[in-house]
């Protein structure tokens, strides 16, 4: 593949509208020669620059998502000025001279970047780097030019030393000219503008009348006559003098831009390629934008014959139905080894020429190293030459009719089909006699397939849907109909060939049945069959094409609740883990100190100091036996994760509080129920509470509660009976 030339025939460009998708491109340049540049593109001539051009794009695409974003390309054309440093003794202006600085300080960021992003970019710095980058022309011209776009006044001693005496003199003028106007004003010699400016110098508007009084030259009259403009005779000799100044001023500048214009005249082949790597930026520039637009994506390319272009779009009919706010309906379509050509089926407006168009448009694309709008799993070969066959090609200026010039077609279709070639035919056969136009057409077919080209065409002939059939590597295709109200929904199904529905499509229009009836007695009982069966056939894979959908979409809700509920239960389980860890603590903390509540009680009875620091320190460590050594950190850890599960058991409680405070405030409301008398046995709790306990003692309405780990004093007031001794 590498070695075979490329070779795509200007009109199959035509047929696919690809000049279309350049005019759109284009449109994303941002500069004249890169817009140029974007409507002459072709596909390329071998597999190698392909591949280039596509990675090309593809990572100037992928800088639009990332935060290093490649630097701007704008430039103005430097055509005129390359000219003219090829020709000796010229010199190049200041605003030229600008221009150069600018392509040259915009290539030199764009590669210098590159090379800093290499491993972002490798492809793109692989491009750049025959791209020399020097200062050299960017300092010589900053030497002589300030920012402004002027001369600097030390571009060179001589030209510093004209300058201050042009200031000089200028001083001179504006002093002698002050004088004499002052001088004729008193005079009342000059007009109320007193002075105005002719031919770049200051004058007097002296009134006609008195201009005689007025020594100097006559520079002009008003329109009226009423003012003569005269320049005092003071500022005459130095006017001459500045004059002669400016012009050596000239004269010097003249000579600074031919030296600077011979020092850059070496770079003009470096100017010349910075010119063009910044023009071939903006075409990938514009690729990019135009992929970025439609989603588009660089597939798998592959060595073998296969072509597998899944969910793909017709990039104008896509980008048109964005604007309108309307569906596009993408298409999957597969060629490989053994299903190489697939001949598709239908009924007319069904949708098969856009399938055919969008498959030749995007490979047309891919081999001119554009992106193309498929999914991301899609797979793409290259083929040598496509050769297409569309619309109604009636020759007018040849005289040729339709079928003529299919004949014509065709022929150079056996010249030029080979194993390497993708062949489009939209309706194929039409043009002659159908049965005689079939059977030539079938013939056309067998002869590609017995060559390994790969194909797509579109037909109505049901003899080229039983040739695809019989022949193993050929298969039928067809555009799903709503068999209700025969509406098309542009839907591609590969396996089976489609009806064309045309006695159900008439009947539609509005063609009486009896008309249709006869029409049907007229033709074959066994063609009327077969477009029976297969109208049949759709049918049923339309039913059972919608059934899947509910299945997978029924199967598709199962797992996702599925998801949910093992989240939930993993969640209830950590936090149980949590609620028992808590627990754990919690009770240990009541065994302590209901050991420390003993010890104390011991030491109220027998004062014993020694005994109870002893019987504390057994406690302490036995205690610290338990423990186990962490650091800091984890204790910090562990404090956290205390603190919250704390803090979601006391909001928890909360809840459980106010529930209980809301009920208790029903229940005050409610007349109080008698309450029943408490007896040493019985099981009670105190109210609001959990712990259950048993009645030791009962003393002057308080009673003595034990809970077995420890006792305590409660009024009697505040116990429930949970159940009494039996």
């Amino acid at each position: 593949m590498k070695n075979r030339m490329i070779n795509i025939h200007n009109k199959t460009l035509e047929d696919l509208e690809f000049y279309t998708v350049l005019e759109q491109v284009s449109e994303y340049c941002i500069t004249p020669l890169g817009n140029e540049s974007a409507l002459q593109i072709t596909p390329f001539k071998n597999q190698k620059d392909i591949l280039d051009s596509l990675a090309l794009t593809n990572e100037y695409l992928a800088s639009f998502e990332n935060d290093n974003h490649i630097p701007g390309h704008r430039f103005e054309i430097i055509n005129k000025e390359l000219k003219l440093i090829a020709i000796e003794n010229t010199y190049l202006e200041v605003y030229s001279l600008k221009k150069i600085v600018s392509i040259s300080s915009t290539t030199n960021e764009i590669v210098r970047f590159l090379e800093k992003f290499k491993e972002y970019y490798p492809q793109l710095n692989t491009f750049a780097s025959n791209i020399e980058v020097t200062n050299e022309i960017i300092q010589k011209i900053d030497t002589i030019i300030d920012r402004f776009g002027d001369i600097k006044n030390n571009a060179s001693d001589l030209l510093y030393q004209l300058r201050q005496s042009i200031n000089l003199v200028k001083g001179k003028i504006n002093q002698s000219f002050a004088t004499a106007l002052n001088m004729y004003h008193n005079q009342d010699f000059l007009d109320d503008i007193r002075e105005t400016v002719v031919e770049n110098r200051r004058v007097l508007a002296v009134k006609a009348m008195y201009r005689k009084k007025v020594r100097g030259s006559i520079m002009g009259s008003s329109k009226t006559g009423s003012i003569v403009y005269i320049e005092p005779e003071t500022t005459l000799q130095h006017s001459r003098e500045l004059s002669n100044l400016e012009y050596e001023e000239k004269e010097e500048i003249i000579r600074i831009l031919k030296e600077v214009t011979n020092d850059i005249r070496p770079f003009k082949t470096l100017l010349k390629d910075s010119q063009d790597f910044l023009t071939a930026i903006d075409v990938i520039s514009a690729k990019a934008k135009y992929a970025r637009s439609m989603d588009a994506i660089l597939p798998e390319i592959t060595q073998e014959r296969t072509m597998f272009f899944r969910d793909a779009y017709h990039p104008l009919l896509y980008l048109t139905n964005v604007q309108k706010r309307e569906k596009t309906f993408p298409q999957t379509i597969e060629l490989k080894q053994d299903s190489r050509i697939i001949v598709i089926s239908g009924p007319n407006a069904g949708g098969k020429s856009i399938t055919l168009k969008t498959i030749g448009l995007l490979q047309v694309m891919l081999q001119s190293g554009m992106l193309i709008p498929v999914h991301e799993r899609s797979k793409a070969c290259f083929f040598d030459r496509i050769l297409s066959d569309i619309g109604d090609n009636q020759s007018i200026e040849n005289h040729l009719s339709t079928y003529s010039y299919r004949l014509k077609q065709m022929n150079y279709f056996l010249k030029k089909c080979n194993r390497n070639t993708l062949f489009l035919i939209d309706e194929f056969g039409t043009g002659s006699d159908p049965e005689l136009g079939g059977a030539l057409a079938e013939t056309f077919l067998e002869e590609f397939y017995h060559r390994e080209a790969f194909g797509i065409i579109t037909t109505h002939y049901s003899n080229l849907k039983i040739l695809a059939t019989e022949l193993p590597d050929m298969t039928n295709a067809n555009m799903l109909f709503n068999e209700r109200n025969l509406e098309p929904m542009f839907k591609l199904v590969v396996g089976q060939a489609g009806s064309s529905f045309t006695f159900e499509v008439a009947q539609k229009n509005g063609i009486p049945y009896s008309l249709i009836n006869r029409a049907k007695k007229k033709i074959e009982r066994s063609k009327v069959r077969f477009d029976a069966t297969i109208a049949k056939l759709q049918k049923e894979r339309s039913r059972l094409e919608k059934t899947g959908q509910s299945l997978k979409l029924n199967e598709k809700k199962k797992s996702e609740e599925a998801d949910k509920l093992e989240e939930i239960n993993a969640k209830i389980q950590k936090k149980l883990e949590s609620y028992q860890e808590l627990y754990d603590s919690n009770q240990r903390l009541i065994y302590l100190g209901q050991k420390v509540n003993d010890l104390a009680e011991k030491y109220f009875n027998n004062k014993q100091k020694r005994e109870l620091m002893n019987e504390l320190f057994k406690l302490v460590q036995i205690e610290n036996s338990k423990r186990k050594r962490v650091s800091a950190k984890q204790k910090k850890v562990e404090k956290a994760k205390e603190t919250k599960v704390k803090q979601e058991v006391e909001k928890k409680v909360e809840v459980i509080r106010k529930k209980k405070k809301e009920e208790k405030a029903l229940k005050a409301q409610q007349p109080p129920k008698p309450k029943p008398i408490l007896k040493i046995g019985d099981r009670v709790r105190i109210e609001d509470g959990r712990s259950i306990g048993t009645i030791d003692k009962i003393e002057k309405n308080k009673a003595i509660v034990n809970y077995g780990m420890f006792t305590t004093n409660v009024s009697i007031e505040q116990l429930e009976l949970v159940e009494a001794k039996k």
